[in-house]
């Protein structure tokens, strides 16, 4: 759960009131997804508390299939609070302690039809911690012995790990299972564990070389759009959209959400992250996570206004 402050502007110490939805970022996907049209189901895992149901309750309203996520009753559902100062402070506090979602294990899944779905997306946090490590790593190996595309944002979260080092030990480790990389500049480097003088650029040619690797990274660039990586072409980039920056929590969701829905629809990788911008960009201007995430009529919509992006048609 996501407990959003309804006074904006203000400090942290300074809201009165706050106002709760669905958060966590492969929750937040699923609900982007699903508003999109996607078909979707979420593998999570929740407490046997008031906050798993509220949880639950409003995933199963959002069209996302929960039955893959099970109630853990010797564990919480996590909650965040979240206070808006646009446009670039957001103070966001987290309590998960010993929580539910990274205590979903092999078990839990094995009836999760990973290897008959069109594409499964994983979430960098949820290497933090066994047995969910473990989890995650065989329903990659699964989706990727069927016709799933895997995908992983990186979702670095450093408050989620003992070690600076550590995360990216364990991206790297998961790196031969994945097909579709994405991230932001920061997150690249955190898994590549590169440094020094070489480019990011030229890190992340290096990881999509080997054949047993992902082929297509998407680097997230804020309002400069992204780029796309691949293994045979050159970079391309693709310009993001002006926006007034009411909160950027949730924007990397939504553009997950977007991508996604532009590769089940057949769309090349470049027309599949200006869907993604678009969804970003929606949601930057919005109050929200989940709540914020667009529908697909408002996104057509959007994209009617900028044909070749940038600014509006007619200005």
């Amino acid at each position: 759960m996501d407990l959003f402050s309804e006074d904006v502007g203000v400090p942290f110490e300074a809201v009165r009131s706050f106002h709760p939805q669905v958060g966590g970022s492969p929750t937040n996907i699923a609900v982007g997804s699903s508003r999109l049209g996607l078909k979707v189901a979420l593998v999570s895992a929740v407490g046997r508390d008031r906050v798993g149901d509220f949880v639950l309750d409003r995933l199963s309203r959002e069209g996302v299939e929960v039955s893959h996520s099970p109630i853990k009753p010797r564990a919480r559902t996590s909650l965040a609070l979240l206070a808006i100062e646009p446009p670039d402070r957001f103070p966001l506090v987290f309590y998960r302690e010993n929580p539910a979602d990274v205590m979903v294990t092999i078990g839990d899944i094995g009836e999760v039809p990973f290897a008959s779905a069109r594409a499964l997306l994983l979430s960098g946090t949820a290497l933090s911690s066994s047995p969910c490590r473990e989890a995650l790593m065989w329903a990659a190996e699964v989706a990727r012995g069927g016709r799933a595309r895997v995908f992983m944002d990186l979702d670095l979260r450093p408050d989620q790990w003992r070690h600076p080092r550590a995360y990216g030990l364990a991206v790297r480790a998961l790196w031969p299972r994945l097909d579709v990389v994405i991230g932001t500049e920061e997150e690249a480097w955190a898994a590549l564990g590169e440094g020094g003088e070489e480019e990011l650029e030229t890190a992340i040619a290096r990881a999509l070389a080997p054949r047993s690797g992902p082929g297509v990274f998407i680097l997230k660039r804020g309002v400069r759009g992204a780029t796309i990586f691949t293994r045979d072409a050159v970079p391309q980039d693709v310009p993001g959209f002006p926006v007034t920056v009411v909160n950027t929590v949730g924007a990397g969701d939504a553009f997950a959400s977007g991508l996604l829905l532009g590769f089940v629809r057949g769309r090349s990788w470049a027309a599949s992250v200006r869907l993604a911008n678009a969804c970003g960009a929606l949601v930057v201007g919005r109050q929200g996570c989940s709540e914020a995430m667009p529908y697909l009529q408002e996104v057509e919509a959007f994209l009617e206004r900028y044909p070749q992006g940038g600014a509006p048609d007619g200005d």
